[in-house]
């Protein structure tokens, strides 16, 4: 009833009768609860009785919620949902992490970029775990094990993902000196008919490159020479003669200050690629992989991640 007043005695048995809808047993939802099943049979008789309508129909298979006990279900559900986001916003880290949280990432931006940071925001937390997975390929995260995903580009348009822009990074289009030595350096988009290039695959980094002509942020689909399925490997290919890559700044910058790798095609290169952290929306996030993201938030404001 609207304007009804809520006592704390009113609310006892709400989270017992949602953890039994939700576990389809009386048994399964005491154990974890972490109480017997007479506890919460008595709990949730207690409810009906309160509230003066029965629930639940209780059979020898299987549990039925009444219509009344379907719309209760659904508003506790949800408020119950509520408050336990709101504790999680509000609550202060644990002193002590505990847990495991699996964070997927690009190859070589995580093992050059990320893995070190971390480690190194791990470290003061040793029941923190971490397992870290480095790949190219497009995650399902609704059915992936991983907690959070690290990814380049577009974001998949999901309303059952939370995405978290990190960072832009320029592109560039690089070869090695060997490389333009022997094929000379191209000067303009059509020149890259004539060379070879190493591109990604389908379910790995882009087989088309982005450029920017005549102000036109466009896509091009050079000559694929060679196609690899990580971008660790492109850069490894590129370095060792075989062709030109386009890659995000970061995975080319210290290549190129040692003279490893030569930009090319500067004009038409620049355009940026944006850098999100991914999870799967939910009521509340574990203090654990709450800490991971905000860190990994703070070191992207510090442009560590650039």
């Amino acid at each position: 009833m609207a304007g009804q007043r809520v006592s704390p005695d009113s609310l006892s048995g709400v989270g017992a009768f949602v953890a039994v809808v939700r576990a389809g047993s009386f048994t399964l939802a005491a154990e974890r609860l972490g109480v017997t099943k007479s506890a919460v049979g008595k709990s949730i008789n207690r409810l009906e009785e309160r509230l003066g309508v029965k629930l639940i129909r209780r059979t020898t298979r299987r549990l039925q919620l009444t219509f009344d006990g379907e719309a209760y279900f659904q508003a506790c559900s949800v408020a119950l949902d509520g408050i336990a986001a709101a504790q999680a916003q509000i609550t202060p880290y644990d002193q002590v992490l505990r847990g495991r949280v699996h964070i997927d990432m690009p190859m070589a931006f995580g093992k050059s970029v990320l893995l070190p940071i971390l480690l190194e925001m791990a470290a003061p937390h040793p029941e923190l775990a971490l397992t870290m997975s480095f790949n190219d390929a497009t995650v399902d995260l609704m059915r992936a094990e991983a907690d959070l995903v690290i990814r380049f580009g577009r974001l998949p348009d999901s309303g059952h993902l939370v995405a978290r822009k990190l960072t832009s990074q320029e592109r560039l289009i690089c070869g090695s000196p060997g490389y333009l030595q022997t094929h000379g350096v191209p000067m303009n988009l059509s020149d890259l008919n004539g060379h070879r290039c190493i591109v990604g695959t389908t379910h790995g980094p882009p087989q088309q490159w982005t450029v920017q002509d005549g102000g036109q942020v466009t896509h091009i689909t050079p000559p694929a020479t060679h196609q690899l399925s990580d971008g660790e490997s492109i850069v490894e290919t590129a370095l060792a003669g075989f062709g030109l890559c386009q890659m995000p700044v970061s995975l080319l910058r210290s290549h190129i200050e040692q003279g490893r790798l030569v930009p090319v095609l500067q004009a038409y290169s620049g355009v940026l690629v944006d850098i999100h952290i991914l999870w799967v929306r939910q009521s509340a996030l574990a203090p654990r992989v709450r800490y991971v993201i905000d860190q990994l938030m703070e070191c992207a404001e510090r442009g560590e991640l650039d």
